[in-house]
Order: structure tokens, then C-alpha cells, then sequence
């Protein structure tokens, strides 16, 4: 596949001295600037934020192909954080739920649309806040839709709950802040019922069906959800900045509150989950090697149809275009006006904090881990990105491949524009389309548009947009010309619509 980040081209692992720990790459000057800009955002985050310590990585296609380490695992003896280093990622858990989920549906052994208590019985009693009021559906749960009132912080301290007590709570049912179905609301307990979901549909513990479903078969074998039992050297520990001082945080454990944020990971082994992540993209004919096809990977970005507007994060939000979100499936989606496709998501946790970066049309993806109390480094993963675009790193997006059926159609453009008459290609056009303009006025306007511009070469350059729809634009004799095809859901795929246009100063 195409590398779309210009600026690197190997990738060798070593430490450096200096502000942290770094991942060698070539020493290209777009390279060493890019990364030195971006390393002192993080670095900076984390002194001002009063981290202990900070690992964040840079994912291109398929590749960790830069990972920066600052400050401490923990503050007693005093060891650096490296990319092997354990963090806890609390809601960037919601992810990996929502994506097994999705392969048990693909399994057929779970239906989004059927009410979650076809896999929780203990849900059949519950009281709903009206008598209109939809059952809570699979994908009301992934969508964070079922109405459930907002638990942050609470549900970050359900985590330990045992299974039997969590079986207790569903009997006893929960209060409602709304109908389902009515408003996007963030629900930690959403979560943990998914969490139950697949733990009754796979029988097992869901933590075991995670691990062999998602992470052994990407490789990621140091992530898990018992956090204590990994070797103490390796472990971020969680502190809180209080009273000018750092306090740690009481563990938490893992329990039945664990799917909605109980991963522990490094910044090696998490690189791998993004690469697979951003691999979903672009949808191709390539033969699917995930643990979960790329299609259903895709999903998560399909939102539900509650959008709400914000501010980029970061320090250019102020002056950037607003943009559009909705919350996917453990991911929140928005297109931004310099990015484009975003999939992003937050952690945070006692102790810890975290923030993921998707931009699946660039096959890019940051993140970062923090081990400070809802220390989420949203900030600084976002003016990364935005540096790096700015310094003309994400200038290329991919491309969708030009179809057959819009290279046909473009010589025939081509031909109609040096005849000055649609009258060759009658049989080329849709039935729409000499209803919309007919040939008198087209004669017309192709004569005013050669009489302005002359003639033109054949461009190299079409930009596909869908496989029956694109633009391009011609060089001509006395300047340019813009054009859009639009071909007919018929088969053959005719003209439906046509834009010629002289591009003016």
C-alpha cells in the first residue's frame, strides 16, 4: 500500500538522551523537525498538566513509526517510561468492546437491533420512564443511546464490581434520565452491559473472550485487564495532583465494570491495535487477515443520529471550522475541515489518562497515555496532528481508484467538448439528461466555453470521489477548465450530469 506520510522511511528502535525515551528514525530534516515540534508539545503537556509520566506514539500504515517517552512510571523509584511501559486506558477499552460485539454479530450469535435482554435476562423486569418507550436495543448500548443518565466519575469506580453484585444492580433495575432512543448520553453502565453481552453469548468471561477474540491474535501480548498482576517494573502506576504534590491513586481491580474501561497496554503492543484499526480502510478487494473483517471495523464509525457541533481540541480550535460529531461505536466521529475523517476517543481513570487519533483517509493515527488522574492528552494529540498537517506531512490523502466506467466516460466528455455537440453521443446520455439542458443550449454553451478557453489537453489528474462520480480539470489553450461527471444507477452507467466550467482568477 501507498505510504501517505512523506517524511519517513525506515524505522530502527533505540533510545535517545534528552527530554525521553524516542524511537530512531531517518535523519531526514522534514523528519527531525516534525517530530522535535511535536515532541515538545507532548512534553510540555505533561509539565504543564503535572504528569508523572507520558508515552505517545505515531502510527502510518501499518508502522510505529515514531514513539516518544517523558518523565516516570512512578515516583518512588524514580524509572523512565519506555514503550514497554504498562498504562491503563480506561475508556479507549470501549473499542475493543464494541468491535467484539460486532464479530459476534458477524458470527450471527448476536442481533444489534434486538433488545438487550434477549442476552441479559435480568433486564426483562426493568421499569422504562413511559409507556411509549422503545426496549434498550444492542445498538442503543453502542451508540450510547439507551437513555441512561451520564456516570462519569462514577462508573470509573464500578470497575471492581463483582459479577454477582452486577447481576444484583441489572435485577433491581436503573433510573432513567430519558426514554431510550431520544439523545446521545455517555454511559459507562451502557458498556458494562455489553460487557455482559458477550460474556452470556460467548460464555466465557468477557475479559477471556477480548484477549483471544482481539488482542493474541494481533500480537498485543502484554495487554490484558489485570492490571496487577503484570510485573510491577513495567507498571505506570496512577497518582492524582493534589495539593501541590503527587498522591497516589488505590488500585482498582478488575471486575464486571471492566468492558467499559479495564485495559492496561503499552505503547508497542496499542501501536498494533491502531495499525489493524486503520487498515479497515479503504475498502478494497484484498483478501480480509484481521480477527474481524475490515467491514465491521468500519463500523464503528457509523454514528448514531444524534450529531452535536464543537471546536477542534486543541490550541487552532479557536480558529478552525466547527465540526460535526456523533458518537460511533467506542469511537467519536467527526469530519474535520484539515484532517478530514476523524475517529477519536478519551480515557479517563484514577490515575490515568489517554487519547486516540484515527484519520483513516491519511492511514495515520496518534495516541498517547498519561499516568495522572483523567490526565487525557486530547490537547496535545491534536495539535500533533494539526503540526504535522501544517508542516504539509498530511497533505495527501488517498485516493479512490478512477472506475472503468468514469474513464469511458471521460473520453467521451473529451470528445463532445472538440466536437461542440452531443448529437455522436446520444446513446452515452441518461434520459434526464437532455430534459435538464437540451441540445440547442448545449451546443451553445460548448462553443462559448472553446471560444474562451481553446483547446485542451487530456489530464493525468482525475479525482474520483465514488466509482460513478469525478472531477478534473484541463489545461487549455487560454487558461483551465474545471468539469464534474455524474453517471446513472443503470446498467450501462450513462451521463446523468455534466459540469464544464472556465476557472477564473
Amino acid at each position: 500500500m501507498m505510504r501517505f506520510f512523506s517524511f519517513v522511511t525506515v524505522l530502527t528502535i533505540g533510545l535517545s538522551s534528552g527530554m525521553g525515551n524516542a524511537q530512531a528514525v531517518s535523519p531526514d530534516a522534514p523528519t527531525v523537525s516534525a517530530y522535535k515540534a511535536i515532541d515538545q508539545i507532548f512534553d510540555d503537556f505533561r509539565l504543564d498538566q503535572h504528569i508523572p509520566g507520558l508515552a505517545y506514539g505515531v502510527v502510518v500504515d501499518g508502522q510505529l513509526v515514531h514513539m516518544r517517552s517523558f518523565g516516570v512510571q512512578d515516583i518512588e523509584t524514580g524509572r523512565p517510561v519506555n514503550a514497554d511501559t504498562l498504562f491503563r486506558i480506561a475508556s479507549m477499552t470501549k473499542a475493543f468492546t464494541a468491535l467484539t460485539i460486532l464479530k459476534l454479530r458477524d458470527e450471527g450469535r448476536v442481533r444489534l437491533d434486538d433488545p438487550v435482554e434477549t442476552y441479559v435476562p435480568e433486564m426483562k423486569g426493568w421499569t422504562y420512564p413511559t409507556s411509549d418507550s422503545p426496549r434498550i436495543r444492542v445498538r442503543h448500548l453502542l451508540n450510547h443511546v439507551a437513555g441512561f443518565v451520564t456516570d462519569d466519575p462514577w462508573g470509573d469506580r464500578q470497575t471492581p464490581m463483582t459479577e454477582e453484585d452486577f447481576t444484583a444492580l441489572l435485577k433491581a433495575g436503573v433510573p432513567f434520565t430519558r426514554a431510550p432512543a431520544m439523545a446521545h448520553e455517555y454511559s459507562n453502565l451502557g458498556y458494562a452491559i455489553l460487557g455482559r453481552v458477550i460474556t452470556n453469548v460467548s460464555r466465557q468471561p468477557y475479559d477471556r473472550t477480548i484477549i483471544s477474540t482481539l488482542m493474541r491474535p494481533l500480537g498485543m501480548t502484554d495487554t490484558g485487564f489485570k492490571a496487577d498482576q503484570a510485573p510491577m517494573e513495567r507498571r505506570a502506576l496512577g497518582y492524582r495532583w493534589e495539593d501541590n504534590n503527587w498522591k497516589p491513586e488505590p488500585f482498582l481491580g478488575h471486575g464486571a465494570f471492566g468492558a467499559m474501561g479495564g485495559v492496561q497496554t503499552s505503547a508497542n503492543d496499542y501501536a498494533k491495535w491502531v495499525a489493524f484499526l486503520l487498515s479497515a480502510w479503504p475498502p478494497r478487494d484484498e483478501t480480509d487477515k484481521g480477527p474481524v473483517k475490515r467491514a465491521s471495523v468500519r463500523e464503528l464509525a457509523e454514528g448514531s443520529n444524534f450529531p452535536a457541533i464543537r471546536p477542534r481540541p486543541g490550541k487552532s480550535g479557536a480558529d478552525s471550522c466547527r465540526e460535526a460529531i456523533t458518537y460511533g461505536m467506542g469511537m467519536r466521529v467527526a469530519v474535520d475541515c484539515d484532517l478530514g475523517l476523524t475517529l477519536s476517543h478519551s480515557g479517563g481513570y484514577p490515575g490515568y489518562g489517554s487519547h486516540l487519533l484515527l484519520m483513516p483517509d491519511r492511514g495515520v493515527g496518534i495516541f498517547a497515555f498519561a499516568n495522572r488522574t483523567y490526565g487525557a492528552p486530547v490537547s496535545a494529540v491534536w495539535d500533533a496532528a494539526i503540526t504535522l498537517n501544517n508542516q504539509g506531512l498530511l497533505a495527501q490523502r488517498r485516493q479512490l481508484p478512477v472506475s472503468s466506467e468514469i474513464m469511458n466516460a471521460h473520453k467521451k466528455i473529451i470528445d463532445i467538448y472538440q466536437s461542440g455537440s452531443l448529437q455522436g453521443h446520444l446513446d452515452d446520455l441518461a434520459m434526464n439528461f437532455l430534459m435538464d439542458r437540451d441540445l440547442v443550449h448545449w451546443a451553445h454553451d460548448l462553443a462559448d466555453l472553446k471560444a474562451q478557453a481553446g483547446n485542451c489537453a487530456s489530464p493525468d489528474n482525475i479525482k474520483a470521489t465514488g466509482a460513478l462520480t469525478a472531477e478534473f480539470t484541463w489545461r487549455c489553450d487560454h487558461g483551465r477548465i474545471r468539469g464534474g461527471v455524474e453517471l446513472s444507477p443503470t446498467q450501462p452507467p450513462r451521463l446523468q450530469q455534466l459540469e464544464l466550467t472556465v476557472i477564473r482568477p
